[in-house]
């Protein structure tokens, strides 16, 4: 069987492994691939974004079915171009991505169905934002609508804050037309969860609940990121907090999606607020976060490829299940000098040999042409995936070989997991 993988990062990387591992025979092609997917797989100098190209590629390849990665080629409507060619593509429409790709068409499909979510005003003027922002006072959230790679979001705790944000996006164009229109939003009190849905459109199954790192620097400091770090699972992700998210925000966004005609295929994506009144959506992803996909993934015991295919094949998953270890995982990710502004590439990697509960999953590495030697080659380098039976005993093992990677200008955080570090210590 060949598989198609579309993407160059960290998640590309690990749910190639993931792959690979359910079906040893498997024949990846990564385009445009990284060099650790390289080790396993074939690469091809493809951007993901040339639709035509890798469509000729998978009809003379003869692949079997299509993983798209980021959200750039679904929103451009790879999956579009595949079904309609007859091609098994994983992955939503462009009309269904509409739910990461437009955060006002999310937001408003959320209040129709009456999904709880924080409530909003969508502006294109600086002056109307900030009167907005008045109305609603601070902490308040400015969002930028479009696809901003993770960053277009600021919380800003005061006006000055807010303003500058404002600003930013509307008239500096900080995130390009991602930010021609802004969402000036209510502040939710609560901690951050990722949950991770597998859908055929109408059948939902949930994954390992995540939790995530924005920030830059230890004590969730700097400035936002893609992600810096994730942990799974999270205890506060009980099965009660899974099966109300699955009822109240999961259940009721795929069947308006489905009454809207952008029925959602593939992985969606739920950022969500545990509040006090329970959790609301946060945003929408219409694809498997980075770097949560590179924490989860360790822990899946079951078949992701068995999933993947029925969804690629537009086959039912009802009655699927996932099977989790019981160890915990924790994912250091090292950024390159300058990350998230300005990025230098190029700098040697030094990569020692991992240990036993370690996965190196590559996002921005490359080759050096005249020497071959390992070069960082964007922003966010590596993500280090610690396993271990306790979150203490993961994100040690995670740091400890983090701290042993060697390239000029690496950045990374040493607290990843520290919420349920101090949960866990509380406990005890």
């Amino acid at each position: 069987m060949k598989a198609l993988i579309i993407g160059t990062g960290a998640r590309e990387h690990a749910v190639a492994w993931k792959l690979k591992r359910d079906n040893p025979t498997l024949d990846i092609t990564c385009a445009p691939g990284n060099a650790g997917i390289s080790e396993f797989g074939d690469c091809i100098p493809v951007k993901a974004n040339d639709i035509k190209s890798l469509l000729g590629y998978v009809v003379r390849a003869e692949i079997d079915f299509t993983f798209v990665g980021p959200e750039a080629p679904i929103a451009s409507g790879i999956v579009d171009a595949f079904r309609e060619a007859g091609h098994p593509i994983f992955g939503p429409t462009r009309a269904a991505a509409e739910i990461e790709t437009s955060k006002r068409f999310a937001k408003s499909l959320m209040l129709k169905a009456g999904i709880p979510t924080a409530m909003a005003s969508h502006h294109t003027s600086p002056d109307e934002a900030l009167r907005a922002v008045e109305r609603m006072g601070t902490p308040t959230v400015i969002k930028a609508s479009g696809l901003a790679a993770g960053k277009g979001v600021v919380i800003a705790r005061s006006m000055e804050e807010a303003e500058r944000a404002v600003y930013m996006m509307l008239q500096d164009r900080a995130f390009g037309d991602a930010g021609e229109e802004i969402l000036v939003e209510e502040f939710m009190e609560g901690e951050e969860l990722s949950l991770f849905i597998l859908t055929d459109g109408t059948n939902a199954v949930p994954m390992l609940a995540a939790q995530d790192h924005k920030r830059l620097l230890d004590g969730d400091l700097g400035p936002n990121t893609g992600g810096m770090g994730a942990y799974a699972p999270v205890s506060i992700a009980s099965i009660d907090v899974i099966d109300q998210a699955m009822d109240t925000i999961v259940e009721p966004t795929l069947r308006a999606l489905r009454e809207a005609n952008q029925t959602f295929t593939g992985l969606l994506y739920a950022g969500l607020m545990l509040t006090s009144a329970g959790p609301k959506v946060v945003e929408f992803n219409c694809r498997f976060g980075d770097p949560e996909t590179e924490a989860i993934l360790p822990l899946m015991e079951s078949s992701l490829l068995d999933l993947v295919l029925a969804v690629s094949r537009r086959e039912s998953i009802s009655g699927a299940s996932i099977e989790w270890s019981n160890k915990c995982s924790v994912t250091t990710v090292l950024a390159a000098h300058g990350y998230p502004e300005t990025v230098r590439k190029g700098d040697h990697i030094h990569l020692p040999a991992a240990p036993r509960g370690i996965h190196v999953f590559h996002a921005a590495t490359a080759r050096e042409r005249e020497t071959d030697a390992l070069i960082t080659n964007g922003g966010r380098v590596l993500a280090i995936t610690g396993t271990g039976n306790t979150i203490d005993e993961a994100a040690s093992c995670s740091r400890e070989y983090a701290e042993r990677v060697a390239f000029e200008g690496k950045q990374f955080r040493r607290d990843i997991a520290w919420r349920q570090l101090e949960r866990n210590a509380g406990a005890s």
